[in-house]
């Protein structure tokens, strides 16, 4: 009986049939460089047929590599598809890992799996984490956690991940301990009062000076801290504002003492994750479900 690829071999040309390079593919399947190469070469010598062509140029898929890649993707989506379903009919939870970006706030995660419990299929189980972009990002390309919701900034690189918007968050002034009587906040109140945001090294903090520098303004910074949570309660005690979500204010019941911007900030907020992961039905279901939810209340 003729020899057959394992199925990580499998995995792995698909991988890079949909990069066509060897370090970001060793990179997205969590091996050496050197270790993918190896078994690209032994799965082309199983075969007895050339997969790959390589050059001092680069390397990409021969004809024939081309129409294998095309008949296996199919087939590990199917096996995928039936382990799933195997581990759902026998009763066995199937955990979703989910990383909610640190500055979004995790409790509107919260709020969308409680939801989804609730009308939905209880062997889907959850795990929340609370992460800055770079961590989050980085976990979802080696596969630690399943999907990511964040803002997307230009600074971030989702390559090769499916990207779903679900909503857009319009940031507002918050400052329960200023007073205030226009409608709107300007630039020059922007300026003139203390301002509490984001540890230096977050993605948000980049996108925030990106928006004084249109301004044309620089705010003093009175504090950075490491969660909405956190810069809320220190806004209830001091006199100081903060840039943050409109929609984590209501979540948390808040629903004065916050104003809006007279040049709006906006972000639009994403589902992120990858195809290949062997939970993506489960996954489509909980996708499919947020997308549902924000469109119902627009």
């Amino acid at each position: 009986m003729q020899e057959r690829p394992s199925i990580q071999q499998l995995e792995n040309f698909i991988i890079y049939g949909k990069v066509r390079n060897f370090a970001t593919a060793a990179h997205r399947a969590n091996i050496t460089q050197s270790a993918f190469s190896f078994q690209m070469k032994k799965l082309e010598e199983m075969l007895n047929i050339q997969l790959i062509t390589r050059s001092n140029r680069g390397s990409d898929l021969t004809r024939e590599g081309e129409f294998f890649l095309q008949k296996i993707i199919p087939i590990i989506d199917e096996l995928d598809e039936a382990i799933d379903e195997l581990q759902k009919f026998a009763g066995k939870a199937v955990y979703i890992n989910i990383g909610a970006l640190m500055s979004m706030g995790d409790i509107l995660m919260n709020r969308h799996i409680s939801y989804f419990k609730q009308h939905n299929d209880n062997n889907i189980c959850f795990n929340v984490y609370n992460l800055e972009a770079k961590s989050m990002l980085k976990k979802l390309d080696s596969g630690q956690i399943d999907i990511a919701s964040t803002f997307l900034l230009p600074q971030m690189h989702v390559d090769g991940c499916e990207k779903k918007l679900f909503c857009k968050d319009e940031f507002v002034y918050y400052a329960p301990c200023l007073d205030f009587t226009q409608d709107k906040i300007t630039a020059d109140i922007i300026q003139r009062y203390p301002l509490v945001t984001h540890s230096p090294d977050y993605f948000m903090t980049n996108a925030l000076e990106d928006y004084f520098v249109k301004l044309k303004i620089h705010p003093h910074i009175d504090a950075r801290l490491s969660t909405p949570y956190a810069i809320i309660h220190y806004c209830k005690h001091n006199k100081v504002a903060t840039l943050i979500s409109k929609r984590l204010l209501q979540e948390l019941g808040i629903t004065n003492d916050y104003y809006e911007l007279l040049e709006p900030l906006n972000f639009s907020s994403y589902l992120l994750y990858k195809h290949e992961n062997p939970k993506i039905k489960s996954m489509d279901i909980f996708v499919d479900y947020i997308l549902d939810l924000y469109q119902q209340n627009r």
